[in-house]
């Protein structure tokens, strides 16, 4: 970034050589002196060698008007109004902005915003530069309004008369109670929907923190004997985990994998997520390669461990490819090791020859914890996090908490988030408050609530069901949320368009006639519809 004196801000240049250097309060030279326009001109950056300023200029302001249609106005005001473009090449767009904090805030919580305001103008997704300028004044008092200026190459000195310190500009960075309750969000959002893509064996994850109970004792005791003696040489060389969300399955993959790292270094392990299987077949095809997605999982995998498996229901190229590959490794004496959500038996969209093989081996349900269990999870938690709650506390949201494991734990982060931001300690009246306990004072389900229950079901930011956004799964997930705000808190047509991004009402009756056709027909759909109505 060029360190030249910001010319710019403090004198009126003009364009014109007739009219002189400056538009107004032209100095006196000293014979023989003169100052060339095009070295002032320099001072400034361009944003980039060949661009087209007005350009420049122009895209700026498309980008800045589609994130007015995103964030709110206050925090357009705070991060984005002074955001400019510094350059842009085929690949790589720069910004810059005034100061760390506001870098620190676009990067961490709107990026996902400016990404698509991007894509929206320029048609492709772009990689996204973000630095810093300092818009602060030397350090002299600022209550002097002259600054002297030397100027390079010979220039005489001369006085600049600067509005700086005249001008009322107030910027208000200090993070308000709202932002940083939108920060305790985020940390919870993050902690309930796990970015599950790309998945490594997580070393964190191991038996001696996994909390047993009367509901998963079962599951730990045999994932502990296979973790000892994995394949054909031991008891269970074929395992099939299964139970609700949040339970702990995947927690139990990571423990045997880690076990038998530590135990069998020898031995290779892959540890996957159906999608992630699926996507790698689709990319072999695609390369035609298949051969060697093959030879890789039939020849060198000694353990192999697929998280997920119900999600290859009705994608029949992975399924046929699926079963190969588990005859092969079976008859060869490799450890197999699946969890999903439902019994095989009940998964619809499988193969019955897939079905029988998944059935092959030991086959456990993991229930829900008891309140003991919960406890013992929410204090293991409280610990790692170096959060203090009272044992009042940690009772209360264990008895009030009956969905999984993955809500336990999300609610101490989120009260953990809390406490560091508003730097207070967690009693009942906060937990109260911040997980929105039903108790005597129970409360009346919004459409807030509603919306933050559709999210985080189907994983979707809860601002792109607000948003103008209009891709197939949006809208579809945006019109199941619509026909449950209509439904359960009886909100007007009108309350529930203003809600989701401003939409008209005819758009509300549209959405919630749609989804009340489907659910006729569509059993699937029905029963999602009615598990979100038993979160809420």
């Amino acid at each position: 970034m060029s360190r030249s004196f910001p010319f710019q801000h403090f004198l009126k240049v003009s364009t014109n050589p007739k009219e002189g250097l400056f538009a107004e309060d032209q100095p006196s030279y000293k014979k023989g002196e003169q100052l060339e326009l095009e070295e002032l001109q320099s001072a400034s950056p361009k944003p980039q060698e060949g661009c087209n300023e007005l350009e420049i200029k122009a895209l700026n302001e498309e980008i800045l008007s589609s994130l007015k249609d995103t964030v709110s106005l206050d925090k357009y005001n705070a991060f984005f109004e002074n955001l400019q473009i510094k350059s842009l090449k085929s690949n790589e767009i720069r910004f810059s902005v005034i100061t760390p904090f506001i870098k620190t805030m676009i990067s961490e919580y709107f990026s996902s915003h400016l990404d698509e305001a991007i894509q929206q103008s320029l048609g492709k997704p772009f990689k996204v530069l973000i630095e810093t300028e300092d818009p602060k004044p030397p350090k002299e008092d600022l209550e002097n309004t002259t600054q002297t200026v030397k100027l390079p190459q010979k220039a005489p000195s001369f006085t600049l008369k600067s509005d700086y310190a005249q001008k009322n500009t107030h910027l208000d960075l200090i993070p308000t109670k709202e932002d940083l309750l939108s920060k305790v969000e985020s940390k919870y959002i993050d902690h309930m929907q796990p970015d599950q893509n790309g998945i490594l064996i997580d070393p964190n994850k191991t038996f001696e923190n996994f909390i047993i109970g009367p509901s998963n004792n079962i599951a730990c005791a045999t994932a502990k004997a296979v973790s000892s003696n994995p394949g054909k040489s031991g008891k269970y060389p074929s395992l099939y985990f299964y139970s609700d969300s949040g339970l702990g399955k995947t927690h139990l993959l990571h423990s045997v994998a880690n076990a038998i790292r530590l135990q069998h270094p020898s031995l290779i392990i892959c540890l996957i997520t159906a999608r992630d299987f699926m996507n790698e077949m689709i990319n072999a095809i695609q390369n035609n390669n298949i051969s060697s997605f093959r030879n890789k999982y039939s020849e060198k995998i000694d353990v192999l461990m697929i998280d997920d498996i119900h999600e290859l229901k009705d994608k029949q190229g992975t399924q046929n490819e699926f079963f190969h590959i588990f005859n092969e490794l079976h008859d060869k004496g490799k450890q197999l090791i699946f969890t999903s959500d439902k019994a095989p038996k009940e998964i619809v969209g499988i193969e019955e020859r897939i079905k029988t093989r998944l059935q092959w081996g030991l086959v456990i349900d993991i229930q829900k914890p008891d309140l003991e269990t919960k406890i013992a999870i929410l204090k293991r938690k409280a610990y790692e996090l170096d959060l203090y709650c009272t044992d009042d506390v940690i009772t209360l949201i264990a008895s009030s908490i009956k969905s999984s494991i993955r809500e336990l734990e999300g609610s101490l982060i989120k009260l953990s988030a809390y406490s560091d931001v508003m730097k207070m300690e967690i009693d009942a009246d906060i937990v109260k408050d911040q997980l929105s306990l039903k108790g005597s004072d129970k409360k009346t389900t919004d459409l807030e609530d509603v919306a933050k229950a559709v999210s985080q079901y189907f994983k979707i930011p809860l601002a792109d069901l607000k948003s103008k956004a209009r891709s197939k799964e949006i809208t579809k997930v945006r019109h199941i949320s619509m026909y449950l705000s209509r439904k359960i808190v009886k909100s007007t047509q009108q309350e529930v368009g203003l809600f989701y991004g401003g939409r008209d009402h005819t758009s509300v009756i549209h959405a919630v006639n749609k989804i009340d056709q489907q659910v006729k027909t569509d059993t699937y759909l029905a029963n999602t519809i009615l598990e979100i109505q038993n979160l809420l």
